[in-house]
């Protein structure tokens, strides 16, 4: 069965995630967006090596359960790594078995959802989240409105 197209959809939320490697360790950040354009903030600190599509992955996952938690049925999820997005579509087939028990995990949250659309942003339109998960590798003080 197809996922469902979202676009122009009134009850779908949107959700940005981007993860990566700093000097400082491991990072991820999830941004949603809901129906009504509230905005919700979420850093997460990686406490384990992982390497950069790890990381994406991590924060992909993360998100995804987040908007489980949240009650979210319809989903719009962008993220700046070709890698993981195309993972996500099907596109491209993932060679590394970590990869792997990532996408599976990704995989099996779908049914959660009424419909799901994985889309590639460009970096600079993934700039927040890029902030928020920065905050996440480092001990800096965190906005009274992000979720860590």
């Amino acid at each position: 069965m197809q996922t469902p197209i979202l676009v122009d959809h009134p009850e779908h939320w949107t959700m940005y995630f981007y993860g990566s490697l700093n000097l400082y360790g491991a990072e991820a950040g999830v941004y949603f967006i809901s129906p009504s354009g509230d905005k919700l903030c979420y850093i997460l600190r990686i406490h384990f090596w992982a390497y950069n599509n790890a990381t994406e992955y991590e924060a992909a996952l993360h998100g995804l359960r987040i908007a489980v938690e949240l009650g979210v049925k319809r989903l719009m999820v962008y993220g700046d790594s070709t890698l993981t997005i195309n993972q996500f579509n099907k596109d491209w087939s993932y060679t590394n078995e970590k990869m792997g028990a990532y996408y599976t995990a990704i995989r099996k949250l779908k049914d959660k959802f009424y419909g799901i659309e994985y889309h590639h942003v460009v970096r600079a339109d993934n700039q927040a989240v890029d902030e928020l998960s920065k905050l996440g590798s480092t001990q800096a003080k965190v906005l009274d409105k992000v979720f860590v």
